[in-house]
């Protein structure tokens, strides 16, 4: 079963490097660019085969290493 992780900074926390991508937008004549935050997707590969417990696991994954959960949020996806 593959899985996709997205793991995004909270509102409100500095996003320096989602500046640092509008900067560079605009300076490479994307106009229109409003805010950026950026984040990170992580794509695992499970052997479990039933969605609940695969879940349960990512959750805990997320909870214990992929996420620091004080400044970022996460949201986990079954993709096959």
């Amino acid at each position: 079963m593959k899985a996709r992780v997205t793991v995004t900074l909270k509102n409100g926390v500095l996003d320096p490097q989602g500046r640092a991508i509008a900067g560079a937008l605009g300076a490479l004549g994307f106009a229109g660019v409003g805010d950026v935050r950026q984040g990170k997707l992580i794509e695992i590969e499970l052997a479990e085969t039933d969605p609940a417990a695969a879940e349960a696991s990512l959750r805990q994954m997320c909870e214990r290493l992929l996420a620091n959960t004080v400044i970022e949020n996460y949201r986990v996806e079954l993709v096959a």
